[in-house]
């Protein structure tokens, strides 16, 4: 079955195979969630779907834990309980039930594990509305940003690293021979076999607020060099990944596989696993998205384990000269609006020199420069049907609290600092109790580093006067060097300075997008082309998607056997 799946699928994984080669765009996934792009009846199929699994135990057959249920997802929408109840099952249940499906797994070829890869791949893109309203109810993000961003977007990724795996391991064949004289007698023959072995367990930890995004190529990564899963999903956002367990154990059984091959490690805010879970000694890969500080936990804590980690940074702006400055703006707004900033490349710190900013020959004051970004906003939220399609909604109420807390109480305190633009919640046309809120905009001066210089997750940016474009450049970069940055951006029409602010973000450890305009949102990020942080600096270690990415999670053991003379003759 996963030999025919890997036939089934052989032209995907030559594309692949290609576009990881040329870097240029490809995607054999559909983005839009448009009906004339898909099957009559998919879209409400998949919404019946999602509502069907409201108020219910999510089965998952022969899965550790099933006599004890629980769930705590909330709708950010709907501010009602999902009322999901998922397996739950200890540290200990989930080792044991993956030891048990290792085995068999181990002894697949490369040409089976991709086929069974690519085969989940396709099923889970076969569910993408239902997975579109799971996300959308459990990170916030709007229908078509789920649809697209948590779908296509992020099947794009797991391709990728299935596509990087294969890379990995093809180069080494399953079986040589190896013929070579020793003094005067005749040739030996040597009959050589050499397999894949990962380094033990996986575990891939995810976030809230976009879990598909990192977790995909972590887990295809670890199936793809024979690492059983166990997927830890954040109480909040449990159901696109119980979703994809769920196909990944169907899909599993179809091969003759065991299911627990992949399990899920749901738990409670109350009683988190993921620190036990990534200390048991079967654990050896860890896969790790979300706050800074635990993922350098991480790190320091199991420096004999294969940690991978995505956390968090001070994305800047460079706000210097350009041709449009309405475009410009416009294209930050959009990027301080789309998801509320709660994607890890939207962008923060917006670094404007004291004399202002060029637009062509014209030198616009830097009041100026602040009111049109604010006008920029403006055009994102007016119309209720755009901002709820852009902003979408608040994953958590941590993130409400803390935009509270920012404009109550830290700001006022700080010398030269103050509320630009207030964040407010607007009105969303299809859900009235949505938990939203437009950006805040915060105005301070070049020593204010330990408000700018950290993270603050969701619509919260800091406009920085600076003194001059050098100062500004200085900033971003040691911010970058120092605190981390996974998107740095650079508005400019100067040649001498884009080549300037280049050398120094690639020397910051930091990857730089310059003059970004026009329909594509500055923060969006594309498989095959874009790589996704860098591991040069604090916000993460690891790649999306290079061969770093997957060649430490696996080791090669080879068996050599000497032939007789009458089998080779």
């Amino acid at each position: 079955m996963m030999r025919d799946w890997f036939d089934k699928h052989q032209d995907r994984l030559q594309q692949a195979l290609t576009a990881a080669t040329t870097r240029a765009a490809w995607s054999p996934f559909v983005e839009s969630p448009s009906q004339k792009h898909h099957p009559e009846g998919a879209a409400e199929q998949g919404k019946a779907a999602f509502k069907a699994r409201l108020g219910q135990d999510f089965p998952l057959p022969d899965h550790p834990g099933l006599a004890d249920f629980f769930g705590e997802e909330i709708s950010p929408y709907t501010g009602e309980p999902l009322g999901i109840r998922y397996p739950i099952a200890s540290v200990t249940e989930l080792i044991e039930a993956v030891r048990g499906a290792w085995r068999r797994l181990n002894q697949t070829t490369l040409e089976e594990r991709t086929g069974l890869c690519l085969e989940i791949l396709d099923r889970m893109a076969a569910r993408s509305f239902e997975n579109a309203h799971a996300t959308m109810h459990t990170a916030g993000q709007s229908f078509v940003m789920a649809f697209a961003g948590s779908g296509a977007n992020s099947l794009d990724r797991g391709l990728e690293a299935i596509t990087y795996a294969y890379r990995a391991q093809v180069d080494v064949p399953a079986e040589s021979l190896y013929t070579r004289a020793f003094g005067k007698g005749p040739p030996v023959t040597l009959q050589k076999r050499t397999v894949t072995r990962p380094l033990g367990v996986a575990a891939v930890i995810t976030c809230a607020s976009y879990p598909a995004f990192n977790a995909y190529p972590a887990i295809f990564a670890n199936l793809m060099v024979g690492a059983p899963v166990i997927v830890k999903p954040h109480p909040q956002g449990t159901l696109p990944m119980a979703l994809f367990v769920e196909t990944a154990r169907q899909v599993l059984v179809e091969a003759g596989l065991k299911p627990n091959t992949i399990v899920l490690a749901a738990d409670r805010s109350e009683d988190p696993v993921a620190k036990d879970l990534c200390a048991h000694d079967d654990v050896r890969i860890i896969d790790f998205t979300g706050s800074q500080a635990f993922g350098q936990f991480l790190e320091t804590a199991h420096p004999d384990k294969q940690v991978f980690t995505e956390t968090s940074g001070c994305n800047a702006v460079i706000l210097e000269s350009t041709p449009d400055l309405d475009a410009t703006l416009s294209a930050i707004a959009h990027g301080l609006c789309l998801f509320s900033s709660q994607m890890c490349t939207a962008p923060q710190n917006i670094y404007i020199p004291a004399d202002g900013v060029f637009e062509g020959e014209v030198e616009l004051p830097y009041g100026a420069v602040l009111q049109r970004l604010n006008n920029a906003i403006d055009e994102y939220l007016e119309d209720a049907q755009v901002a709820a399609g852009v902003c979408g909604a608040l994953a958590t109420e941590f993130v409400s609290d803390h935009i509270e807390t920012l404009t109550e109480e830290i700001v006022p305190q700080s010398p030269h600092c103050r509320v630009m633009r207030r964040s407010v919640s607007y009105e969303h046309p299809q859900f009235p109790d949505a938990r939203t809120a437009t950006p805040l905009v915060i105005e301070v001066e070049t020593d204010q580093t330990d408000l700018y210089r950290q993270e603050h997750f969701g619509p919260i940016a800091f406009v920085i006067k600076v003194k001059n474009r050098d100062r500004a450049l200085m900033r971003a970069t040691t911010d970058a060097r120092v605190k981390g940055a996974i998107s740095s951006y650079l508005y400019s029409t100067d040649d001498e300075y884009i080549a300037v602010c280049e050398d120094a973000f690639f020397r910051a450890g930091a990857s730089l997008s310059i003059n970004l305009h026009r329909q594509r949102p500055i923060n969006f990020q594309g498989a095959f082309s874009d790589l996704h942080v860098t591991g040069l600096n604090p916000a993460g270690n690891a790649c999306l998607t290079d061969l770093a990415f997957v060649t430490g999670r696996f080791r090669r053991v080879q068996s050599r056997r000497e032939l007789p003379l009458e089998e080779i003759q």
